[in-house]
């Protein structure tokens, strides 16, 4: 799905009914302390690629990494202030129709300094993970680069890809063009960038989601989100 946003379809399917709501704002935390990593690793990367390979005007650099950092530095503010979400949502015209979900966002007053800076450490050795298995898969595929350039191409791609919201089927593609563009400059050979690219997708996509399709299809799905009774104790 766009954006792996089944995550959250699937993860509530294992928790209790009335813990439902609790876990899909738990999985934003997640989620936010992910792309945060992403965006700050992406602009670094992007800069670098940008200044040495895409000729881009140096103030045009300059507006672009001020502006990035802006919202970086707005973003980790909210992260570490997530709490304060709760009563600005209460705030926000209309929202009496969705009042009944807004009671689930006191989990966000749960979450203390130190557990949101863990999230974010788990959410960079994520990060770290997939880079290197990404270089691992570029070396396998003899496309040459220096460690240096070839951490801010991916970090470059990560965000790209990130930023762009896309079905699996046009995902696919997109995935494909970004990574023939940027690893153009260092190789010609179109199948080893596809490769590398689809290959890591496999392993950290597919297949996870293969082995999880095990599990989804035992369980009771309309049971699980509570339409479902259970019988009666006797």
């Amino acid at each position: 799905m766009p954006n792996e946003i089944g995550e959250y379809g699937g993860r509530i399917l294992w928790v209790r009914p009335e813990n439902q709501w609790k876990a899909v704002i738990a999985t934003m935390v997640g989620s936010f302390s992910q792309l945060l990593v992403t965006l700050t690793l992406g602009l670094a990367g992007l800069l670098f690629f940008a200044y040495y390979f895409v000729a881009v005007d140096g103030f045009l650099l300059r507006v672009v990494g001020f502006l990035g950092l802006l919202l970086l530095l707005l973003m980790l503010f909210v992260f570490y202030n997530i709490d304060l979400c709760v009563p600005l949502a209460k705030r926000i015209p209309g929202i009496r129709f969705v009042k009944p979900v807004l009671k689930h966002l006191v989990i966000l007053s749960h979450y203390n300094t130190s557990e949101l800076s863990f999230a974010l450490g788990i959410a960079l050795l994520r990060y770290v993970l997939y880079t290197v298995q990404y270089f691992c898969m570029l070396q396998f595929f003899d496309i040459e680069a220096m460690l240096g350039v070839s951490l801010a191409c991916i970090s470059t791609i990560f965000l790209l890809q990130t930023s762009v919201p896309l079905p699996p089927i046009m995902g696919m593609f997109a995935r494909g063009e970004v990574a023939l563009y940027v690893w153009g400059f260092f190789s010609r050979d179109t199948m080893s960038i596809l490769a590398s690219s689809f290959g890591l997708w496999v392993i950290n996509i597919i297949i996870p989601a293969l082995i999880g399709l095990v599990f989804v299809i035992s369980i009771n799905v309309l049971k699980s989100l509570g339409y479902e009774q259970q019988p009666p104790k006797e």
